[in-house]
C-alpha cells in the first residue's frame, strides 16, 4: 500500500533565500500588531473587565434575536450582547459593568428578567465583579509568561541555548501577531482566549520542535555542509509531516468555524489564525532561517567527518 505523500520525499525547495523577506515582513507586521494593541485595544470580555453573564433558553424556538436585543436595548444597561449558542433556542446575554457594585449588577439582572418575563428560561446567571475580572486578567497574562519562560528552559536542555533563543522569539512572533489579528477583528477576549494563545504556543513548538531535531541530526552527519542548504534539507524533509497535521488541523478547526456555534466562533478563528497561518510560516520562514543568525554550525569546516565529500 503506497503511503500518502503530500510533500514529494525528493524536493529541494530553497527555503532560505526568502529569510531576506519574511524577516523584515515580520518585523513590520509585529510592530504593526504592538501598535494597534496600544491603539485600538483589545475587546475585552466579561472574565476580564467585569459584567453579568446569563444563559436563557427560549421557550418557542428558534429565539428571535433581534426581538430580545430591541428589548433589552431600551433598558439603558450600556453594551448588551446577545449571542446564540447550542440550541435554535439557547441564547447568551452578556451585559456591561455596571457603576454601583454588586447592587447595580443584580439590580440589571432584574431588570432583564423583568423585561423578558415569561417567554425565556434562565438557565444560568453569573456576575463578575471588577476585582475578580482583574485577577482572571493577571492570572491569565501571569500563565503566558510561564509557558514562554518553561519552553525557553525546555529547549535550553533538548537543544543547544541557541534553538531555544530561536524557539522563544518564534512562538512571541507567533503571539504578538495573533494578538495584533484580535485588535483589528476586535473578537472577545476572555478566558477562552488565554486558552486559545496557550494552544497555539504548544502547536508552534512542536512544530518547531520536529524540524530543529531534524537540524541537530544534519549537524551531526554533514559537518561541512553550508547552514543554508542543510537548513533547506531538514525543512524539506519535515515538511511531507507538517502539511499532513497542518491539513488535518485546519479540517478539524473548520468544522468547529462552521458548525460549531457562534459561542466557539472567537475561540477559533483565533485559532486558525495563530495555527494554521501563523504557526506554519513561523516555523519555516523564521525560527529554522534564525539560526543562521545565532551562530549554530559556526567552525564545523574544522571538525573531523567520517564523511569527507561533506
Amino acid at each position: 500500500m503506497r503511503l500518502l505523500r503530500l510533500w514529494p520525499d525528493d524536493t529541494k525547495f530553497d527555503f532560505m533565500r526568502f529569510r531576506r523577506i519574511s524577516f523584515p515582513t515580520s518585523a513590520i507586521l509585529s510592530i504593526l500588531a504592538i501598535t494597534l494593541y496600544f491603539t485600538h485595544g483589545l475587546n475585552f470580555g466579561i472574565d476580564f473587565v467585569g459584567g453579568t453573564l446569563m444563559e436563557v433558553q427560549a421557550k418557542q424556538a428558534p429565539a428571535d434575536l433581534a426581538k430580545m436585543r430591541e428589548t433589552l436595548g431600551g433598558l439603558g444597561l450600556g453594551e448588551v450582547q446577545l449571542q446564540q449558542f447550542g440550541g435554535a433556542n439557547d441564547v447568551l446575554i452578556r451585559i456591561a459593568q455596571q457603576t454601583g457594585g454588586e447592587e447595580a449588577q443584580q439590580a440589571a439582572v432584574q431588570k432583564v428578567r423583568q423585561a423578558l418575563g415569561d417567554s425565556v428560561e434562565y438557565r444560568r446567571v453569573e456576575v463578575v465583579g471588577p476585582r475578580v475580572s482583574t485577577e482572571l486578567l493577571a492570572y491569565g497574562t501571569l500563565g503566558l509568561v510561564l509557558a514562554v519562560l518553561g519552553i525557553l528552559i525546555y529547549l535550553w536542555f533538548r537543544f543547544e541555548w541557541q534553538f531555544a533563543l530561536g524557539a522563544m522569539i518564534a512562538n512571541i512572533h507567533d503571539i504578538v501577531l495573533t494578538i495584533g489579528f484580535m485588535a483589528i477583528t476586535q473578537i472577545d477576549f476572555d478566558l477562552t482566549s488565554i486558552a486559545a494563545l496557550l494552544t497555539i504556543l504548544g502547536y508552534s513548538l512542536n512544530d518547531t520542535v520536529v524540524v530543529f531535531d531534524r537540524i541537530r541530526e544534519m549537524l551531526r552527519r554533514y559537518k561541512k555542509m553550508s547552514m543554508p542548504e542543510l537548513l533547506n534539507i531538514s525543512v524539506n524533509q519535515t515538511m511531507s509531516r507538517s502539511v499532513i497535521t497542518h491539513v488535518t488541523v485546519t479540517l478539524a478547526l473548520l468544522a468547529l468555524f462552521f458548525f460549531g456555534g457562534n459561542a466557539l466562533h472567537s475561540f477559533v478563528a483565533t485559532m486558525i489564525f495563530g495555527v494554521v497561518l501563523v504557526g506554519t510560516y513561523t516555523s519555516v520562514f523564521i525560527a529554522a532561517p534564525i539560526l543562521i543568525y545565532l551562530g549554530v554550525g559556526e567552525g564545523r569546516d574544522a571538525a573531523i567527518t567520517d564523511n569527507p565529500d561533506r
